[in-house]
This record gives structure tokens, C-alpha cells and sequence, in this order.
């Protein structure tokens, strides 16, 4: 394995992949690895990967050039890929079991992707009709800032109510209702706003559906690789000639080299992260990096 990745990186490092000379701009290396690196430890977090990466695009001054900063926009979406693929890669038996259950060979698989189509539903209408707008209007970092902090003091009230232990949660991903599905699904819509979390909003809707938590976290997990597949596609179809033109093949594909690597490491350990220290940190977390955030902004380090 570590052979497999060695090469793949090597490769993605080769002239074959030279980075283009462009008029407006381009996507170096290390702007690359860093999106990366931010795309794969926050996709799964409750702390928002959207904010984060926006954060970080602007905090290493790629936001100057319309035209590159809606390439820029676009990758931002796309570098999901490589998280998709960890969670295949760690899931894969869930994966396996629900293509089982297409077959009529697993009922319970079965029920697992009906529960999961039917929570994609409701993001998928909200995506299609709002796209345009969360693209022009909330991917600032003022909107930003406020998800951040009210989802910290929302995190933080709600982690101190649920106190119970997952034994008392009885109710499994494969035993959820149409109904249930929905819930969660609807709670997903409120993440399109950028700096909210769909990790966040999923592992809260599960919790509240009767889900323990490493069921929540885990449907969590499968959800987003559907949700993330549906808008990565969308994006490249809509916008990934004009990204390709503009940040080059190379650095796309190592953003997304790194993301997978890190995303493997964060879905790999999160379920035991908060069995042990809950989720009370991370809503100290985003507040504190809310604050700092308006700090830089009205500073005028950071551009709003």
C-alpha cells in the first residue's frame, strides 16, 4: 500500500504534470497540498470543510482574480472526490452489503440505500434550485463567521443534553423509518450554507432520530459520499473545463492525493474520537475560530 501511494504521488510530481504559466494566476503545490490537507481533516468533522477551505483560499491570497477565484470555487467542491474515496475505502462492506441487497441477497442492505436515497432527496431539490445563489451570495467569509459561531453555541448546548450512552440507543441504520431518513436528510440542507458542516447537521439529525452514535457518524459517512458524488459531478459538468484551463491537471489531482489520505486518517479515527470526548470540542472549537476569524477580517488581513 505505502508502495502504491509512494508511486502515485511521484507521478503526480513527474513533468508530465507541469504546472501551466497562466495569465491570471495558478494553483502551486503547496496551495495544492494545503487544500488538501484542509479537505480531508475537516470533511468529516463537525466544523465545516466548505468554511475551512474557503478560509484557507483566502488566508494564501487566491481570492485577488474573479476569473481564477471561480475556478478556485469549483475545485473547492471537487477536491471532495478524495474523501468520497476514503469513505470507500474504509466503508467498503456497507458499500458491498447495499449492492447486496440490489440483488435481494441482503434485506438489510437493502434497507440501508432506500434509507439513503431517500435522505439525499431533499438536498438534492435544495442543491439544484439554490446552486447559483450559495455560490455568489454565501461563499464569503462573513457568512462563514456566523455559521461557525452559532453552530458552536448550538453544539455545545445540544452536547450537554445528550448525556445517554450509544447502549441506550437501540435503533440501527438499517432499521430507519422513510420518515427518519427524511429528517436527516432535511437536516443536510441546512449545511448547504457554507460554514454550518453536513457532518455536523447528519450526526445531530441521527441522534435525534434515535440512532446511536457510531450509527450516526457511520450513516453520516454514506451519506456524504452520495451527497459529495452528486455535487462533485454537478460541478465538473458545469464548470470543470474552465477549472481544468485554469488550475492545470496536476494540482487538481494531488489536492485530491492529499484529501484522500487525510480524509482515510479522519474517517478512520472519528467514531472513537467521539465515543471518548464527545462533541463539546469542537463547538469550542468553531467559536474560537469564528472570533479569530472576524479579528483578521476587520484587521483587514482577510478579504470579507
Amino acid at each position: 500500500m505505502i508502495k502504491i501511494l509512494l508511486f502515485v504521488f511521484l507521478f503526480l510530481s513527474s513533468p508530465l504534470f507541469a504546472e501551466p504559466v497562466l495569465p491570471h494566476g495558478e494553483m502551486t503545490t503547496f496551495e495544492a497540498v494545503v487544500l488538501g490537507l484542509v479537505e480531508g481533516i475537516t470533511e468529516y468533522l463537525p466544523v465545516s470543510s466548505t468554511g475551512h477551505l474557503i478560509l484557507a483560499s483566502q488566508a494564501m491570497g487566491m481570492g485577488s482574480d474573479a476569473e481564477f477565484r471561480t475556478a478556485v470555487n469549483t475545485y473547492l467542491v471537487v477536491i471532495q472526490i478524495g474523501a468520497i474515496l476514503a469513505v470507500v475505502t474504509v466503508y467498503g462492506s456497507y458499500i458491498r452489503r447495499m449492492l447486496l441487497g440490489l440483488i435481494g441477497r441482503d434485506p438489510g442492505g437493502r434497507k440501508l440505500f432506500i434509507s439513503l436515497i431517500v435522505a439525499f432527496i431533499p438536498a438534492a431539490a435544495a442543491g439544484l434550485l439554490l446552486d447559483d445563489w450559495i455560490s455568489s451570495v454565501l461563499y464569503g467569509l462573513w457568512y462563514v463567521v456566523i455559521a461557525w459561531f452559532l453552530g458552536g453555541v448550538a453544539l455545545l448546548k445540544w452536547n450537554g443534553k445528550e448525556s445517554e450512552n450509544d447502549d441506550q440507543h437501540t435503533l440501527h441504520m438499517e432499521d430507519l423509518s422513510v420518515k427518519q431518513a427524511l429528517i436527516i436528510g432535511s437536516m443536510q440542507v441546512i449545511a448547504m450554507w457554507p460554514g454550518v458542516s453536513r457532518s455536523l447537521v447528519t450526526i445531530i439529525g441521527g441522534r435525534l432520530v434515535g440512532l446511536s452514535l457510531r450509527h450516526s457518524v457511520i450513516f453520516s459517512f454514506l451519506l456524504g459520499m452520495i451527497t459529495l458524488s452528486a455535487a462533485t459531478g454537478y460541478k465538473l459538468l458545469d464548470s470543470g473545463t474552465e477549472m481544468l484551463d485554469t488550475l492545470g491537471l496536476r494540482t487538481i489531482l494531488l489536492g485530491i492525493f492529499i484529501a484522500y489520505l487525510s480524509a482515510w486518517v479522519a474517517v478512520k479515527t472519528m467514531v472513537a474520537f467521539l465515543k471518548k470526548h464527545g462533541l463539546g470540542l469542537f463547538g469550542v472549537y468553531r467559536i474560537v475560530l469564528a472570533l479569530v476569524t472576524v479579528l483578521l477580517l476587520t484587521k483587514g488581513v482577510l478579504i470579507p
